[in-house]
């Protein structure tokens, strides 16, 4: 497989930065002082708590349906609660066996539904392709859409237009939507794009080696919203063609980074701190950025829930700086 099978480039990108433009919140980049030339890309301040939501937003607002269903970890999920509940479009989220019930708790406050399956992502993803065909809503996977893929890859086009020198960005990488969106972002460009997968849920450089997509059993690692069982069909051939790396990280180094940002004053759930851990182990050259994909910590979501209001409000400029 190619690129060239999706369809994709970098134009999809910059089309759904200009849709979803009003609906999203620009992140920042933040400074550590003690990680000289790494920026860290804020997206656990982004509505609904992760990047999730460029994707959502650009589904949304391109498909104008009646009714979404999808599969999801949590994230997904509770970012197209956010887009479409306001606007009276039912959502029902799938969700597999063990995933949060926190982010379950915050689907149904933002206004959705929530159905549990027996098994791992594939069986969750089966269910909800099903429901969509069962009740005419239209399914909106959690990465392996063109809209989606599109959405995402606004993260990347941000980076580059606030870091114009940078060298490298490292990517937490589960389904491989953001992944994905990256590299089209970049895809022309002299940057190094680095994709980092948990060492137990290893998907796509476990695909690469063996020449083609594989199915991984269902994995426990402690971030939970990067515990996609195979590569997409649209995400797959688009990250062959164009990442540069894959990293692979511990729990114990995802655990680390996780505290390390909460350090810092940011409070990133594990997975969203996947791209820092795999910064730390392959290192880095000049201007280097890390995606700090989602902060819907426990405590945050829980908070969310009781409230029934999103997770994280608008920032103001002076919280940004």
């Amino acid at each position: 497989m190619t690129a060239a099978i999706t369809g994709l480039g970098p134009g999809d990108v910059r089309t759904a930065a200009r849709r979803i433009t009003g609906h999203v919140r620009r992140t920042p980049l933040l400074a550590d002082p003690d990680l000289p030339g790494l920026w860290l890309k804020g997206e656990h301040r982004q509505r609904g708590g992760s990047f999730k939501l460029r994707g959502a937003a650009n589904a949304v607002l391109a498909l104008g349906a009646r009714a979404f269903v999808t599969g999801s970890s949590g994230n997904h999920g509770i970012a197209l609660a956010t887009m479409a509940a306001p606007l009276g479009v039912p959502v029902t989220v799938v969700m597999a066996a063990g995933a949060s019930t926190a982010k379950s708790d915050l689907i149904h406050a933002l206004g959705g539904r929530t159905i549990t399956v027996a098994g791992g992502v594939a069986e969750r993803d089966r269910r909800a392709r099903e429901l969509a065909e069962e009740t005419g809503a239209v399914f909106v996977p959690s990465s392996d859409d063109e809209l989606i893929i599109a959405g995402q890859g606004t993260v990347g086009l941000e980076v580059l237009t606030d870091a114009p020198d940078v060298a490298t960005i490292f990517v937490p990488t589960g389904g491989g939507g953001l992944l994905a969106g990256v590299c089209l972002a970049v895809r022309d460009l002299p940057v190094r794009v680095v994709g980092v997968e948990p060492e137990n849920a290893n998907r796509y450089a476990r695909s690469f080696a063996e020449g083609g997509p594989v199915r991984l059993p269902p994995s426990r690692t402690v971030a939970d919203g990067l515990r996609g069982q195979q590569p997409g069909l649209l995400t797959y051939p688009v990250i062959r063609a164009r990442v540069d790396e894959l990293v692979a990280v511990s729990d114990a180094e995802i655990v680390a980074a996780r505290d390390r940002l909460a350090r810092r004053g940011v409070a990133a759930e594990p997975s969203g701190a996947v791209a820092l851990a795999g910064a730390l182990r392959a290192g880095w050259r000049g201007t280097a950025a890390a995606v700090v994909s989602g902060g819907n910590t426990a405590e945050a979501l829980a908070v969310a829930a009781k409230t029934h209001l999103p997770v994280h409000r608008v920032p103001t400029e002076k919280e940004f700086a």
